[in-house]
């Protein structure tokens, strides 16, 4: 499993309220039709920081990502991202183990 981290900035601060809405309604309901994505948040920065947003995205490979990102579902969210916001810096790194997890 790989993660990606993508540092977002909105292009207008005024875009924030359309663009949590369209995260959770749009971006978020589109995850099943990648079949590489494992999991997707998105997350809002703390005041202060040089960017607005953060997404998490843990995909089988980077070559399956790819191959999802190929798609017109995966075309249609980078056209409606691109309205409101631009990624400001790309992370990309393997899991250490299996990492932690609180169970209920």
């Amino acid at each position: 499993m790989q993660l990606i981290v993508h540092k977002i900035r909105l292009l207008a601060q005024s875009y924030a309220e359309r663009f949590e809405n369209w995260v959770q309604t749009s971006d978020y309901a589109a995850c099943p039709q990648l079949p590489s994505v494992v999991s997707f948040s998105v997350q809002r920065a703390d005041p202060g920081a040089d960017f607005d947003y953060f997404e998490v995205i843990t995909v089988t490979s980077l070559e399956a990502f790819e191959k999802d990102m190929r798609t017109d579902v995966f075309d249609s969210l980078v056209a409606a991202f691109s309205d409101m916001a631009e990624v400001q810096e790309e992370i990309i790194g393997t899991r250490l183990g299996e990492g932690y997890v609180r169970s209920s």
